[in-house]
């Protein structure tokens, strides 16, 4: 068991087939944390065909945000969503004593409610002549905690540091691990050679999809669960998603995969960074959140020409709409 008292198998079984959005923190054009447009969140993503949410994530600004911010943000979250899952991030940008502060934020994560933890790439260790050896200590240690833990493959443009094969049988092997969790990006080739790896030697793991850019057809090549910032807004539709390829009703999945690769198209382009606040934008858009309350302390700024087309894509989607908002 866990220190939350939730056993990883679980956790696999909550994870399976479901859809855990990586969500964002909402913040004023001051950067002050935006509390109404928080909890207007938290109660939107409640009505949510979720399997949980992911906190203190990448989407989420979980290794920028202040202690008090982050305690705020996951305890709302736990209250809010008392029945479904609550992953949260766990990392570090100190290179020198990063897995202390790791293991630090993980017990934080875990004294406020989280009931699973994704492991940041341990980034530091790129270059590092003993890289393979001290990725998988820093892995051990987090084990050691008994939490349920989500590897996470990310590729490197984003932070993150490629394993070889032998370094990921080890860390699928560890105790508490989930499964893995794969952004790759542009990279389908990577995708498709560790999704056929763990299909062949670690069956009993999820291969849990972070693409937000090739969705469906991440789905088809093996994996059964999505943690993904692009599933902070207009929820229903990647959960349809996710139920339909369950499901093998073909046409609808078809049809849902092109949908949703339109929404990916505008949210997830160049400079990369902006897809939080474009994100943001877009729960805006749908009247989720109020206008204030999109601005990205650490993305850069977007144009007009991305914010118009964001504004087309989701206008023309047919997902449900915040009703009688009142900001």
């Amino acid at each position: 068991m866990s220190l939350t008292g939730i056993s990883t198998d679980s956790v696999k079984t909550a994870l399976n087939g479901g859809l855990v959005p990586a969500v964002p923190v909402t913040f004023d054009r001051q950067h002050r944390f935006h509390q109404r447009a928080h909890k207007a969140y938290v109660d939107y993503m409640r009505t949510q065909p979720i399997a949980g949410v992911a906190v203190w994530a990448h989407t989420g600004r979980g290794l920028h945000l202040s202690e008090d911010t982050a305690r705020h943000v996951i305890e709302d979250w736990r209250k809010g969503l008392s029945d479904k899952l609550l992953i949260a991030g766990v990392g570090s940008r100190n290179n020198e004593q990063a897995t202390s502060e790791v293991l630090e934020m993980a017990s934080s994560a875990s004294a406020y409610g989280a009931d699973a933890l994704l492991v940041y790439p341990p980034s530091w260790l790129k270059e590092n002549s003993s890289q393979d050896a001290l990725i998988i200590e820093h892995h051990s240690r987090l084990a050691d905690l008994g939490v349920p833990l989500v590897l996470f493959y990310l590729y490197e443009a984003a932070g993150g540091i490629s394993y070889n094969l032998d370094v990921l049988d080890q860390l699928l092997s560890l105790p508490n691990v989930v499964g893995i969790k794969m952004a790759t990006l542009d990279s389908v080739m990577t995708y498709q050679d560790v999704s056929s790896h763990i299909q062949v030697h670690h069956p009993g793991k999820l291969l849990i999809t972070g693409e937000d850019r090739f969705l469906g057809y991440s789905l088809l090549r093996g994996a059964t669960a999505a943690l993904i910032g692009m599933g902070a807004v207009c929820t229903e539709l990647q959960a349809e998603l996710l139920s339909s390829h369950v499901e093998r009703q073909a046409e609808r999945f078809l049809e849902l995969s092109a949908t949703v690769d339109k929404l990916a198209e505008v949210l997830f382009v160049q400079p990369m960074e902006g897809y939080i606040g474009r994100i943001l934008f877009a729960l805006s858009k749908l009247g989720i959140i109020p206008e204030d309350a999109v601005y990205d302390p650490w993305g850069p700024r977007l144009n007009p020409t991305e914010l118009e087309s964001i504004t087309r894509v989701v206008s023309g989607l047919k997902v449900r709409q915040a009703v009688s908002l009142s900001w």
